[in-house]
């Protein structure tokens, strides 16, 4: 929201002040409806004072995905797109978001078109949705191109964040496995050194073992920490780097379990987006050009970049997929049946729909297996720490017993 400071009169004084509003004709309408009769009215430049502050991320998907649902109701009900924009900007909770609506609202009063004024603004309407929404204005069906925009960022999105859930615990528990044995090896283990050596004898192998690894934990503690730094940061350069982000994604897809259900997410992308593009009349070669940037594995953007030039060299859309070991026979097969009868949008969509409810359902295995595995896994690290303790005190109990 923008504020305007304004000059005017009502029936009794002069009046001036400070109006907030989302544009200069709202501001008037609210100062009209006050009985204000404006003589002057200027919007205010932001200072340090006056700017909005913003932390994170401004714009969440699921906000994004709720305001494409509103703007396709209100046009179905008959609400124009002009002022479906404006009611849109009134209700949004991120402001950054509502600066954008109010400058779209603002280019369509101006006589542009819809994807036009979105695409002045890349970091929030993707090619996507701006080619979908161009599709619909051509056809006369731009409320239908949003819901279609909906339901794929809707099912792409509860996709993710599957994939996340069911990688997240794991991580986590790992974290805390670690942190646990690094702390017992570098402060509890040492405490009972002196205790070992003052009883004398030989120690049992596993209290050898850990009492080793305690010492070169304490001593040589900073080489984790680059251990550490110099895997993030390799990790950093070859994501910003297109040949390693390939090599990384690579290895991520050939991971054991996790791999399979990261590429079952990767295909599930891949094909929900194919059939939502061509389901609104995008060319085809156009619609792999915009799949390939969105998709975010480097290994299925680079098959789909390859069957975009298989075509444009007149051959076949499934040939670069045929045989690949990322693209299982079901995706070229299913892709040739749709391309012979005519409805390939509906036969991807049946496709990205069996991968999306594999993933639902890998991801409910992976979480009841997983969850007692770390559990045992976590139980036994520090079970060996502690076990490695307690036999020489079994030792000395047993040596005393005998005296």
């Amino acid at each position: 929201m923008a504020r305007f400071k304004y000059e005017g009169r009502d029936a009794k004084s002069k009046r001036s002040g400070v109006v907030v509003a989302a544009n200069k004709r709202e501001a008037a309408l609210k100062l009209k409806s006050q009985g204000i009769r404006i003589t002057n009215l200027t919007e205010q430049a932001e200072t340090v004072l006056t700017k909005e502050i913003h932390l994170g991320k401004s714009i969440k998907r699921t906000q994004f995905i709720m305001f494409l649902r509103q703007f396709s109701t209100l046009l179905r009900a008959g609400v124009t797109i002009v002022e479906s924009i404006r009611i849109l900007s009134l209700q949004v909770e991120s402001k950054p978001f509502q600066k954008i609506l109010v400058s779209v609202g603002d280019d369509l009063r101006g006589g542009g078109s819809l994807s036009d004024a979105l695409m002045k603004h890349p970091k929030v309407f993707e090619p996507l949705v701006i080619n979908m929404i161009k599709a619909g204005e051509m056809s006369g069906t731009v409320d239908d191109s949003l819901d279609r925009l909906a339901e794929h960022y809707e099912k792409a999105h509860m996709t993710k964040q599957k994939v996340i859930s069911a990688m997240s615990y794991p991580i986590v528990v790992g974290v805390v496995a670690i942190g646990v044995v690094i702390f017992l090896l570098t402060f509890v283990v040492p405490m009972f050194v002196d205790l070992f050596a003052s009883v004398g004898g030989e120690l049992p192998w596993l209290t050898q073992f850990v009492l080793k690894a305690s010492d070169f934990m304490v001593s040589y503690w900073y080489l984790f920490i680059l251990i550490i730094a110099a895997i993030i940061i390799g990790v950093w350069m070859m994501r910003n780097n297109q040949e390693g982000k390939y090599v990384l994604d690579t290895m991520l897809l050939r991971i054991p379990i996790f791999g399979d259900l990261m590429k079952k997410s990767a295909l599930a992308t891949l094909t929900r987006t194919l059939s939502s593009l061509f389901a609104s009349s995008v060319p085809i070669l156009q619609a792999l050009s915009m799949t390939e940037k969105i998709v975010e594995n480097e290994v299925i953007s680079k098959v789909v970049g390859e069957s975009r030039e298989s075509l444009e060299r007149g051959g076949s859309l499934t040939e670069p997929m045929l045989g690949h070991w990322a693209f299982p026979p079901l995706i070229p097969h299913m892709i040739a049946i749709g391309e012979q009868t005519g409805s390939l949008d509906a036969m991807l969509a049946k496709v990205a729909d069996f991968y999306e409810k594999e993933v639902d359902g890998s991801t409910d295995r992976l979480k009841a297996l997983i969850e007692p595995l770390m559990i045992v896994l976590l139980a036994g690290l520090v079970g060996t720490i502690v076990l490695s303790i307690l036999l020489p005190m079994f030792s000395l109990f047993t040596e005393i017993d005998n005296m």
